[in-house]
């Protein structure tokens, strides 16, 4: 997976992730109640995610399925934040996100695991 995602593609995948197998019009028609966009705006970004090998579209009625899972995008976005951001240092990125961030005790025992089984 090598292309980007870029944020209106996002919000497309996010439809697909939620509702899959989804036609392009159930797409099309939550796109302009939840984000205002129209009918050819979101063919547009959905022909582009066909395109880039993010979902597959198939006869009849268009339905959508993903290509690449959640899990794998949030993965490789949040690479591309460590390494184009913070150097590749995951110290900085946590640093930067915890600064400001006040974190309940089950919060921060959450995090102490999840270091902890790495």
């Amino acid at each position: 997976m090598q292309e980007k995602l870029f944020d209106s593609e996002a919000k497309v995948m996010e439809i697909v992730w939620e509702k899959e197998p989804v036609s392009a019009k159930e797409i099309s028609l939550i796109a302009a109640d939840e984000i205002g966009w129209n009918k050819n705006t979101t063919y547009t970004i959905i022909k582009k995610l066909e395109s880039k090998g993010f979902i597959h579209r198939e006869d009849p009625g268009f339905i959508c399925t993903s290509l690449v899972s959640k899990g794998e995008m949030q993965k490789k976005e949040a690479s591309t934040l460590l390494n184009r951001v913070f150097k590749g240092s995951r110290k900085a990125l946590f640093s930067a996100l915890l600064e400001d961030e006040e974190l309940s005790g089950e919060e921060i025992e959450e995090l102490r695991q999840l270091i902890e089984k790495r």
